[in-house]
Parts: C-alpha cells; structure tokens; sequence
C-alpha cells in the first residue's frame, strides 16, 4: 500500500472553506483534463527564503536585464510555481536575445510544467539546434544539494527536457534517440541513472525489450549517487534487487516527491509487464499526492489520460 505523509496528500489543493473565506487562489497550471492545479503550501522557513530569493533575483534583473539575470529571475519565479509568468519572463529574454538557447531550455522546462508538450518539443527542440555541441556546461544549482556540488549541465538538460516532453507525448520512438544521446551528456552518477531508467522504461514502451535489457546490464549496480536515488531504486527494482513494495514506503524528508519519482517506475513496470489495472491504481495513487510538479506525476497523469 502507498504510504504518504498528510502534507503530501493536501499538497497542491487549496484549503478548506471557511465561512469568511479569502478569495480563491488563481491555479498555478491546469490537469490534461482542464482540472486547476494550486501552488503547494510552504512552510515560513522555505517561503521566507524562496522569497528572497525572488526579490534578489528581480533586483539583480533590474539593474541588469541581461540573458543570465533574465533567466534567474525565470527559475526564481518557476521555484515558487508561477509558471506562467516565469514562462512570460523567459519569453521576454527571447525577444531581446533571440539566439539564447539556455532561455528555450528554461522555457521549454517550464511548459512541461504546464503541460504544454508540443510547446515544450519546440523550443527545447530550437535549443538543441542553437547550443553547442560536443561540450559540457555547467548549470548553477538553484537550489543545491546538501553537498553543494553542481551536478547538471545545459546539454544534458536540453536533450534531457525534449525526450521527456516526447515520451509525455507518446511519442517513445522520437523519445529513445534523444536519450541515448543524452547518455553521452550524463558525466555523472546521477545524470547516468537518471537518463538511463527513463530509457529503459521508454524502450519498454516501445516494445523493443531486448534492447531494454541490454541498457538495464549496461550501468552497474552499485554506483553511488547525491541526488537521484529515486532513480537508482528504480533501476535496482527493473533487474529485481529490490522488490516493489519496498519502492512504496520512504522516511525521506521530501516524501511525497520520492514516493512518486519512484511509484512511477513501479506502475510502468506494471503496464508493461501486462497488468494495466494495476498501473492505473497506481497512476491514480501518485496523482492523489498532489506533487503535480514533478515528472513522475506528470508521466502518470499523462498515461492515465492517453488509456482514458
């Protein structure tokens, strides 16, 4: 049985109405199925933070509205889940810096979240043609792990973005060229793991399993990550080192976003091992978390849509 902390479970939906009730909230994004979507409650602590961060970020815009202050300001926006008018700011940047290829990655990310995946497929698309090639750039952290070690890089993050947006599109062909090239951006633990489960489960879906397999013998087993083990557990629970139950309980701090990055690989597992049923319960599972933000949840609302 999926166990979900109570912060989870209400995440996502607007408080209870009182009689003297404040105006509802505008929803943050909106469901495959046009159903509002509200920005998660945050606690003063992360709030207070996630705030000032935000005005640093529009001060730094305002002094200088160049390509990298533009973009901050965006993902300062998009941490706070005002998707729409990060999306405006990075569209913004576009028109004063029409060849910048991190602002159509950024822009790209955030119609993900928005659920907009042929938007999405085409400026992470547009992305890809504009940025260099071959190289690895750094992306600061916006919000670092414990170890404050920067793990992603822009290339990785185009190709990363634009095969997800396939793959939430149905459309795994297009979705399994671009992961293996991404591989070849994974220069760490955690992009490997990362791009390789989402390859193994795309190539599943594509029905080309021994090709899966072969992924699945090609990233050993005990590589150690900072950031993604969710991903790492679900790669375990492919080659049957760990079963799926124990994919469904977690202590992590951050429950609900694990219990999804890793209930999603589970309810694929199912799906494509023949038991659609059962991945439906679960697609439905992880939708009741309310983490709509993350991709696993994304994944799950757009399978569920698709079967519908």
């Amino acid at each position: 049985m999926l166990r979900i902390c109570a912060l989870a479970l209400s995440a996502g939906a607007p408080a209870s109405a009182g009689h003297h009730e404040a105006a509802q909230p505008e929803p943050a994004a909106y469901t495959l199925a046009g159903e509002p979507l509200y920005a998660t409650p945050l606690g003063a602590e992360a709030s207070a933070r996630l705030h000032a961060d935000l005005a640093a970020a529009q001060a730094a815009f305002d002094a200088d509205p160049d390509e990298m202050n533009t973009i901050w300001l965006g993902r300062r926006l998009a941490y706070l889940q005002r998707y729409r008018e990060a999306s405006a700011v990075f569209t913004a940047g576009l028109a004063r810096f029409p060849a910048s290829y991190r602002l159509y990655r950024h822009r790209g990310h955030r119609h993900i979240s928005l659920r907009d995946f042929d938007a999405a497929i085409s400026d992470l698309s547009r992305a890809y043609a504009l940025m260099p090639k071959g190289v690895t750039e750094t992306e600061p952290d916006g919000m670092p792990n414990p170890q404050g070690v920067a793990l992603s890089n822009t290339q990785f993050n185009v190709l990363y973005h634009l095969a997800l947006a396939h793959y939430l599109n149905g459309d795994f062909h297009a979705a399994v060229t671009i992961w293996r090239e991404c591989l070849e951006y994974s220069d760490n633990a955690d992009l490997q793991v990362a791009t390789t489960d989402w390859l193994y489960m795309t190539l599943r879906r594509a029905g080309q399993h021994d090709a899966a397999a072969s992924v699945l013998e090609s990233i050993p087993g005990d590589l150690e990550v900072i950031e993604d083990e969710g991903y790492r557990q679900r790669l375990r629970m492919y080659r049957g080192e760990v079963s799926a139950d124990e994919l469904f309980t977690t202590d992590a701090d951050d429950a609900g976003l694990t219990l999804v990055t890793q209930g999603y690989g589970v309810a694929n597992w199912y799906f494509y091992n023949g038991d659609p049923d059962r991945a439906a319960e679960i697609w439905q599972q992880l939708r009741d978390t309310g983490v709509w933000a993350a991709f696993g949840f994304i994944a799950a609302e757009a399978d569920a849509y698709r079967v519908r």
